[in-house]
């Protein structure tokens, strides 16, 4: 028997009409002469990577970006044409078939130029390229002592027919701490490492420093192209930086549940794992059908709030593997009633900042944790937004 989405346990509803509406109110930020890429990594922090991928498309992004090659892989596998960037390689990956499937790929360091000119001398064709400069993040990028022969390799490399320079890059450690010295350190650096790559004779397609935070309040780092992740899911990248309502976003993903069981327990009665809650006095307890295994973080225990038909209720004790408890108080509620662990916060349901904050962590974890367990189900859908196979989870309302 097939299930509606009102008759599942849980359901995430992906609002593509809202990602939609966040990609354009991104572009008007950064204006016309600044591209838009849409950052799918991670599933699309948990939202679906194919139909969000064309839904952001639609709104108006002109790239793709993921982190694993796979990820990108999996784009094209789709039938997304648009240009996809990835960026988190290792040793002995699928450079070929990035090279094939005419991804734009990054390199940081020696290795991987070697590798990818060597999967284009395979494949006879030229790869598409672009080097990422470490400007102070300390995670991926070529160090600024190691640039000038990075840089000097890949323009021999293309000069042999190999590879095509596409772009130049980097990323920010602190631009969601809106002041932090590190970020205008990082910018002067990343202008000095353009520089130097242009006058050597780098034609960079598109040069971009600028995530989510960077989009939304530094207008001076948005260069020829700007990576928004997390905002474009309607999620405020910090809360130094406000509500992702104040820059015109609205969050896409709401996560619902149905209560399973309601019951009258005594006072005195403990709840869950551990007793870490015991019933102050005799009244009803709701269970949702929703554990750590379906993303809910444990770390939430006691702090993660629902909204139950009217009323924002507070986890009961410890939230399990597959289910946690809410005291409803003595109301009466009917096991089926819709719970709403976070939405967009507009019919006073909690947001995911409100988790994150209930569990001592960022909004990005919530979104992206969500399991696999937990159908998507999309809504405000064109014909090109879902495949073929994402259609049981599909609805046009």
């Amino acid at each position: 028997m097939s299930e509606t989405p009102e008759t599942l346990r849980a359901r995430a509803e992906i609002d593509l009409g809202a990602l939609r509406a966040n990609v354009r109110a991104l572009r008007r930020r950064v204006g016309t002469d600044v591209q838009v890429m849409g950052v799918v990594k991670a599933d699309a922090y948990g939202h679906g990577a194919v139909p969000c991928a064309r839904a952001a498309l639609e709104g108006g992004a002109t790239w793709l970006g993921t982190a694993t090659p796979h990820e990108a892989l999996a784009l094209r596998a789709a039938g997304i044409d648009a240009p996809v960037l990835c960026w988190l390689w290792t040793p002995g990956g699928p450079w070929r078939a990035g090279i094939e499937a005419r991804l734009d790929m990054t390199v940081s360091g020696l290795w991987a130029l070697e590798e990818v000119t060597r999967a284009a001398r395979e494949a006879g064709r030229v790869a598409r390229v672009q080097l990422k400069a470490d400007t102070g993040l300390g995670r991926n990028g070529c160090q600024p002592a190691d640039w000038p022969r990075l840089v000097g390799e890949a323009l021999k490399a293309q000069s042999e027919g190999l590879i095509r320079v596409t772009g130049l890059w980097s990323h920010f450690a602190c631009a969601d701490e809106p002041g932090h010295p590190s970020i205008t350190a990082q910018l002067d650096t990343f202008h000095e490492m353009l520089a130097h790559a242009e006058k050597a004779g780098v034609e960079p397609e598109v040069r971009h420093m600028a995530n989510s935070p960077a989009t939304l309040t530094l207008p001076e780092t948005h260069f020829d192209l700007v990576r928004p992740g997390i905002a474009m899911y309607g999620v405020s990248p910090s809360s130094e930086i406000g509500p992702a309502a104040d820059f015109g976003l609205r969050a896409v993903m709401r996560l619902v549940g149905s209560l399973a069981l309601v019951k009258n327990v005594p006072g005195g009665h403990g709840v869950s794992y551990g007793h870490h809650y015991v019933t102050e006095r005799e009244t009803t307890l709701g269970l949702v059908p929703l554990g750590y295994a379906d993303g809910v973080p444990r770390h939430a225990s006691g702090r993660g709030t629902v909204l139950v038909g009217d009323k924002v209720r507070t986890v009961a004790g410890r939230v399990a593997m597959d289910q946690f408890v809410v005291d409803l108080g003595g109301d009466v509620v009917e096991p089926g009633a819709q719970v709403v662990l976070f939405g967009a916060g507009d019919q006073g349901e909690p947001t995911a900042e409100d988790w994150a904050r209930a569990a001592d962590t960022i909004a990005y974890e919530i979104v992206t944790r969500i399991g696999s367990r937990v159908p998507r189900v999309y809504t405000d859908v064109t014909p090109t937004d879902v495949t073929p196979t994402d259609a049981s989870h599909a609805s046009g309302t």
